[in-house]
């Protein structure tokens, strides 16, 4: 495995993560209806899916070279 291909999988695992804490603070700000929180939630959720697609970005063009 190189170098690439493990900071693209390392990239998506954080992602992922990222998005977990993101939906469980989406959920959290729904029950107390939130909405500076819930502003934030849906804010992270949007970074945690734009950090996804550049990892699977960059393992296809690593994939593909």
């Amino acid at each position: 495995m190189n170098i690439k291909k493990a900071r693209g999988l390392l990239g998506l695992a954080g992602a992922v993560a990222g998005a977990a804490g993101a939906f469980s603070g989406f959920k959290a700000a729904r029950a107390k209806n939130d909405k500076l929180a819930l502003a934030n939630a849906i804010a992270s959720i949007a970074v945690a899916i734009t950090g996804a697609a550049l990892a699977v970005r960059a393992l296809r063009k690593d994939e593909l070279a």
